[in-house]
C-alpha cells in the first residue's frame, strides 16, 4: 500500500515541484512524472535515512514526497543540459 501512497503524492509532489522549480523538461506531465519517481525515492531515502518515510496521507509525508521530487527535477536538469 505504500507505493500508492508515493504514487498518489507524486502526483500532487510532481504538480507542486514543477511551480517551485520550472522545467521544460516534458512540460507539466513530465514533471509529474518525475514527481511520481521523485515521491518514491523522497520515500524511499527518507525511510532509510531519516526514519520517516511515505506513510499515508499526512504533513510529513507530503513533504518527503515534495522533496524527492525536487531532488529529481534537480538531477534530471542536471543531465539533460
Amino acid at each position: 500500500m505504500s507505493i500508492l501512497y508515493w504514487i498518489i503524492f507524486g502526483l500532487f509532489a510532481g504538480t507542486i515541484a514543477n511551480f517551485i522549480s520550472p522545467s521544460s523538461l516534458g512540460g507539466i506531465v513530465g514533471s509529474i512524472i518525475l514527481g511520481i519517481l521523485g515521491a518514491i525515492v523522497g520515500g524511499y531515502l527518507g525511510q532509510r535515512f531519516f526514519g520517516v518515510g511515505v506513510t499515508g496521507f499526512n504533513v510529513m509525508s507530503f513533504v518527503v514526497a515534495v522533496a524527492g521530487s525536487l531532488l529529481v527535477l534537480f538531477i534530471s536538469n542536471i543531465f539533460v543540459r
